[in-house]
């Protein structure tokens, strides 16, 4: 890790415009970007200055379940966020939210003061936390425990209005929520967001007017578009506001369900994200989700009956597919891993774009859209520095 004060790019994608920009020098004071000016090819040899072939703002992972042989569910603590962000960093992703899935009861508070420690001991990289679940529908479990799947009760929603973990985001199932939970949790600074789960159009149109604003993982485990129900699916893809995730590893979903996502959204509201679980700059090919082992096969993260777990893919990897295998411009599918989930944790007055006032954020990436490096807030992280903490951590008995 290192401070840094300039960096010349070959070229530049700023999170604003779809194009490329060349041969710009960015400007730091310290954790901001200052001004951003035009330089000469020469620059790049300069000893004062790091240089790139691609500068891109940071990326963004707003659902990451674990990376580096570490899983959040197994062990929520600041070492597991410190390895989560260590190795997914060497995706090309700056800024995560550690996301915790469905657990017995209210294991979700480990979760929470895990964040909150890592935010007290400025964990570079973190802006908050993801939970998803256990507040879903049954009969859209996915891998999630089915025993430990709930409805929100008034105990729940208390202590989720107190949590203080930066920025925080929830996936539940608004067809399940029988308590105004919705309202109370995006009146107390939640992001909510639909993910597993069975809700009608009319149904979605209800919980958005009540303040959720997005869906998690889009197409996958909800309700489809029909004949005549638009599902969850539908009801996010035609609004005019809401955001997705989506998961472009080839596995989850057909890329033209993504290109038809992408051209009906916009880079404005389809997210890039990882879904990615422990293998993602691990070494280990198998690990378990409340017993129930899963495995690593030709690149799907699958149970014994083939069920997806996750995902093995990687920020770049994301960025690589979107514009590989769909077409998608650069300068887009960069605004889907930067502005596009920034603008979803109402981040985009500081992060996704670089410009002056921006906090210093970045993804260094090679002509191939490798991740060589990010920038978290001023700090130089390369690819190949070693861990902080060892990979080795306390375990916790799992879920």
């Amino acid at each position: 890790m290192s401070r840094i004060r300039q960096i010349f790019a070959e070229t530049l994608y700023d999170g604003e415009s779809s194009s490329a920009l060349h041969n710009r020098v960015v400007h730091l004071d310290g954790d901001r970007i200052c001004r951003v000016e035009k330089a000469e090819p020469d620059m790049a040899r300069s000893p004062d200055l790091l240089a790139t072939k691609i500068l891109a703002p940071g990326f963004i992972d707003i659902q990451i379940n674990g990376a580096g042989d570490v899983m959040f569910n197994d062990a929520p603590s600041l070492r597991t966020i410190r390895t989560m962000c260590h190795a997914a960093r060497k995706g090309g992703t700056a800024y995560l939210l550690p996301t915790f899935t469905t657990a017995s009861n209210q294991s979700f508070s480990k979760a929470i003061d895990a964040v909150r420690d890592a935010l007290s001991d400025a964990v570079p990289g973190v802006l908050g936390l993801h939970l998803e679940g256990p507040f879903l529908s049954p009969e859209k479990p996915g891998i999630h425990p089915p025993e430990f799947i709930r409805p929100l009760e008034a105990g729940d929603v208390a202590l989720l209005r107190q949590a203080t973990t930066g920025i925080r985001l929830i996936t539940l199932a608004p067809e399940e929520d029988k308590i105004g939970a919705v309202k109370a949790l995006a009146s107390a600074g939640w992001v909510v967001f639909a993910g597993h789960s069975n809700a009608t159009a009319d149904q979605m149109h209800q919980a958005q007017e009540q303040g959720l604003s997005g869906a998690t993982h889009l197409f996958n485990a909800m309700s489809q578009i029909t004949v005549r129900e638009p599902g969850v699916a539908g009801a996010i893809i035609n609004s005019p506001t809401a955001v997705a995730g989506i998961i472009a590893d080839g596995h989850h979903v057909h890329r033209l369900n993504i290109k038809m996502a992408f051209d009906m959204m916009g880079p404005e509201r389809l997210i890039l994200v990882t879904d990615a679980m422990p293998t993602l700059a691990g070494q280990a090919e198998r690990f378990e989700i409340a017993g129930n082992k899963i495995s690593l096969r030709e690149g799907r993260l699958v149970d014994k009956n083939g069920t997806l777990a996750g995902a093995h893919l990687a920020m770049d990897q994301a960025v690589q597919n979107m514009v590989n295998f769909l077409g998608i411009d650069t300068g887009d599918a960069i605004k889907m891993a930067s502005a596009a989930p920034a603008g979803a944790l109402g981040l985009a007055g500081e992060l996704g774009k670089i410009k002056p006032g921006y906090r210093a954020s970045f993804t260094l990436l090679d002509q191939a859209l490798n991740a060589a490096g990010v920038v978290v807030d001023g700090h130089y992280y390369q690819n190949d520095e070693p861990a902080v903490e060892p990979a080795e951590i306390e375990q916790s008995g799992g879920l």
